[in-house]
């Protein structure tokens, strides 16, 4: 089995900074893909950002680009979501994913942080 933790969320002002962790661990898995979501209230779950393993491409929501970085540790199985200039539009639980091999989909996930931007 997988574990995901999450860590770094919490309450911060419109226009401040906030770092994600996301380490997985246990059986060897095989990562294709590693990819951050979140739910906001009253919303369903959306894609924030996602990393390919091999090769690190990135990919962004249309709501994140120029503000969200995501980048990894490939010994620490770990993947991060530097968000910038954050927003009132941010406040959300975030979600770590990982896509492993043989998976066609996002197949584990961690059990969220909340990260709230307050005006």
């Amino acid at each position: 089995q997988v574990q995901l933790v999450e860590s770094g969320g919490g309450l911060v002002q419109a226009g401040d900074s906030l770092r994600l962790s996301c380490e997985a661990s246990g059986r060897a898995f095989g990562n294709v893909a590693m990819a951050w979501f979140r739910l906001r209230p009253g919303s369903e779950r959306e894609f924030v950002s996602s990393l390919r393993w091999s090769g690190g491409s990135t990919y962004y929501a249309d709501s994140v680009k120029g503000r969200f970085s995501i980048s990894r540790h490939k010994v620490k199985n770990a993947v991060y979501l530097q968000m910038n200039s954050l927003k009132p539009e941010d406040t959300a639980v975030y979600y770590c994913a990982l896509q492993s091999q043989g998976a066609t989909q996002y197949n584990y996930w961690g059990q969220g942080t909340q990260v709230t931007v307050s005006s």
